[in-house]
């Protein structure tokens, strides 16, 4: 036999081997998650562990009504199992124009690798009627889930099935995650509760219309909104009405989301003598907002120093 001939067959036994090794210790293969927001994101590593890899399409700096369809999250769809997001329109500018181009019949909406979070709670804010003069508000109802933590369940518990129709051999593990997720989820939720008890009944203003969900949950009273529609920035001479409202109906506290121009609720706060609250939103939105858990954490104990 010849040199060259042994020496190729060393290699092939070589491989075998590698191969042999790697088949032993399991699959190698992870859900691809896109997730279109950090909170979705997340849940999808609380849910799928080690099982899933996830990406996260946009940050907390982010208003996620306006992204731009970039190259990079084209690449990043294209190699995508399924698409985690808010749903309810709240993507409509940009996540269609990403799924389209990046041609990956498994994210395509109906797909099973088309996930929204809206179609598993329930929506409010569902107009009676929609035309453009109304600003930007979303036909089926308000997207902004993740400011109540209650929603959270729901959608995790479809979140799982979900993984589990896509990747059946890891199914035991979702549900098992899931599981352990919605022990732990519901003891804070207690807590939550307890903390925040000192706020239901609070009266505070809103720049944009994405507290909905966690005025339901705090039991807090919207006085008035700093937009005069949705999406549609104030004028001196709206800002000059709310000033008036306050003047009848006084709030005690102004909140926005960290992604918000400060200057309207800046303007606000001083002439109302009123603090104005930075909400986080979700995720990275403050610096004590660092996971999913904190995220709320972080949004009570801001509430609560508010009133001080």
């Amino acid at each position: 036999m010849s040199r060259k001939i042994r020496r190729l067959r060393t290699l092939a036994l070589a491989a075998a081997a590698a191969f042999g090794a790697l088949a032993a210790s399991g699959p190698s293969w992870a859900l691809s998650v896109f997730a279109c927001e950090p909170e979705y994101a997340a849940l999808s590593s609380e849910i799928g562990g080690s099982s899933v890899t996830t990406f996260t399409a946009t940050t907390a700096l982010q208003d996620p009504h306006q992204i731009q369809a970039r190259p990079s999250l084209i690449a990043k769809a294209r190699a995508a199992d399924i698409t985690v997001c808010a749903g309810s329109e709240l993507e409509i500018g940009w996540l269609p124009q990403i799924i389209a181009q990046s041609a990956n019949r498994k994210i395509a909406p109906g797909s099973p690798g088309s996930f929204e979070a809206a179609r598993y709670v329930t929506l409010l804010d569902r107009p009676a009627r929609v035309d453009r003069s109304m600003g930007d508000i979303h036909p089926g109802g308000n997207p902004h889930l993740q400011t109540d933590p209650r929603n959270m369940l729901p959608i995790a518990r479809a979140l799982a099935a979900r993984f589990a129709q896509i990747d059946p051999a890891n199914a035991a593990k979702y549900n098992a995650n899931y599981a352990a997720f919605s022990t732990k989820w519901k003891a804070a939720l207690a807590r939550w509760a307890q903390r925040a008890a000192p706020l239901r009944g609070q009266p505070i203003v809103v720049q944009h219309q994405n507290w909905v969900y966690l005025e339901s949950w705090l039991g807090m009273k919207r006085v008035t909104a700093l937009e005069p529609k949705p999406g549609v920035p104030p004028s001196a001479g709206y800002l000059a009405n709310v000033l008036a409202t306050l003047k009848r109906t006084p709030a005690r506290m102004v909140i926005r989301s960290a992604y918000e121009d400060p200057r309207a609720s800046t303007f606000i706060a001083q002439r109302a003598g009123i603090p104005a609250v930075v909400l986080p939103y979700t995720i990275g939105g403050t610096p004590g907002a660092k996971d999913l858990y904190s995220l709320y954490d972080d949004t009570i104990t801001r509430l609560l120093a508010g009133l001080k």
